[in-house]
């Protein structure tokens, strides 16, 4: 899923109205299973419970510009999210099933880790799996590295440029000057949404804020990726926090985010479109 460019190029201190009025007003409807969006009314009386100036927002008869594309996002955002995202986060037994279908007609070669369960639950980490099956898939013969153990780090004439602050899930085609790069976070087995799913959400927008400075003040693009996976983690127990990723994905810190199932819908023609600049950047001299 790609940011909407309605969207995409409003000013950080929108996002911090964004912040601001959604862990106000809260982020889903109480007794049902959908995102919440709020009112005109809810919003001014956000900004009144927080001691803003409400003339900002206006009245339900007269919103201000800013009232109305708060209103447009809020919109959107669970429109996404309801339609489109929950019915592709998958649980194990699909996950499994999208798993072993690959594998079969794949006959991958590439890297498939083991989840980090233990008796009965341990198997392959099925999501990354998926991941890791289509990008060799669909790679050209070009390199990959799916669990790199180093920085990554981009050079300029043979000196470090910036390197990051913690290691990524993968790299294409290396951590060392990659075209692309991604988080994947998969929680099939997890039976709360505790911190450490919450750090790897904050993880992937540290992430983004060096490939942000790094993008405006050396004009280098590094793609920038989030592939996350698990019905009940993320949808039952975390709307909240795929609110919080769908505005870090407006705001630029990530290219796409890919939801479940969406990985085999989506990836193959991104990682077709890797091979491109990456086969660009091997002519250059």
């Amino acid at each position: 899923m790609k940011a909407d460019p309605k969207f995409a190029a409003l000013p950080k201190s929108f996002w911090a109205v964004v912040r601001s009025v959604s862990q106000e007003v809260g982020y889903t409807v109480r007794g049902e299973d959908q995102v919440k969006v709020p009112t005109i009314g809810k919003v001014r009386q956000s900004f009144e419970s927080l001691g803003l100036n409400p003339d900002h927002i206006g009245t339900e008869k007269s919103p201000t510009e800013l009232a109305n594309t708060l209103i447009a996002y809020y919109e959107h955002r669970a429109k996404i999210l309801n339609k489109f995202v929950e019915p592709r986060l998958m649980d194990a037994k699909r996950a499994k099933a999208e798993f072993d279908s690959l594998k079969k007609k794949l006959k991958p070669s590439c890297p498939i880790p083991l989840n980090k369960q233990k008796g009965k639950k341990k198997a392959p980490a099925y999501f990354t799996g998926i991941v890791n099956m289509l990008i060799e898939a669909h790679s050209n013969r070009f390199s990959c590295d799916y669990d790199p153990r180093e920085l990554t780090t981009v050079t300029r004439d043979g000196i470090p440029l910036r390197t990051l602050a913690r290691r990524v899930d993968g790299a294409f085609p290396s951590a060392v000057n990659p075209v692309a790069i991604w988080e994947v976070k998969e929680y099939y087995y997890t039976t709360t949404f505790g911190s450490r799913v919450a750090d790897g959400v904050y993880e992937t927008m540290l992430d983004g804020m060096e490939l942000e400075e790094l993008r405006e003040h050396e004009k280098v693009k590094v793609l920038h990726y989030l592939m996350l996976d698990a019905h009940y983690t993320w949808w039952d127990c975390g709307k909240s926090y795929l609110c919080r990723i769908i505005d870090m994905l407006h705001m630029g810190y990530t290219d796409e985010v890919l939801f479940g199932y969406e990985v085999v819908e989506r990836l193959p023609e991104l990682v077709e479109s890797w091979v491109s600049l990456a086969s660009k950047s091997k002519k250059r001299p």
